[in-house]
């Protein structure tokens, strides 16, 4: 019910392109088997797999690399001066609906402590409460 979430008034939100959410401390980007399918083909990889370079087995699951820096693995320089992904197009579910995870939507103080390293949020747009609970909840995405 949107009476008990503390963003039923909806929150601003637009990517800048720094690539903040792309570096940081060691972390996963949880990558379903259809989505390594799909980068592999973007990648134009015959085996429609991706090599232990870029992708690593943690349990039951799968998680992009991180450089030693924290980047993940598809972070490049851009001439702009910014880092963008070099997968975008085919970017993990994990990625398209950043900031709106449950961690960062804990509380005001968790959304304003994440904000602080991520100039898009509070700028931009408003996403109202529907749109931010189909990002939040959302277990796919179409192509």
């Amino acid at each position: 019910m949107a009476s008990d979430k503390w963003y039923q008034g909806g929150l601003r939100f637009e990517c800048t392109g720094c690539g903040n959410c792309c570096t940081g401390a060691p972390g996963y980007v949880w990558v379903s088997r259809e989505e390594i399918r799909r980068i592999a083909r973007y990648l134009e990889r015959d085996d429609e797999w991706l090599p232990p370079e870029i992708l690593r087995r943690v349990g039951f699951k799968y998680s992009l690399v991180e450089r030693n820096n924290g980047d993940c693995v598809f972070l490049t320089p851009q001439r702009d001066g910014k880092r963008g992904c070099s997968i975008y197009p085919v970017r993990p579910l994990q990625c398209r609906t950043w900031p709106f995870w449950s961690i960062n939507l804990k509380s005001p103080t968790a959304w304003a402590e994440t904000a602080e390293n991520c100039p898009g949020m509070n700028n931009g747009p408003r996403y109202d409460f529907v749109a931010i609970e189909e990002l939040r909840l959302k277990k796919d995405w179409d192509e």
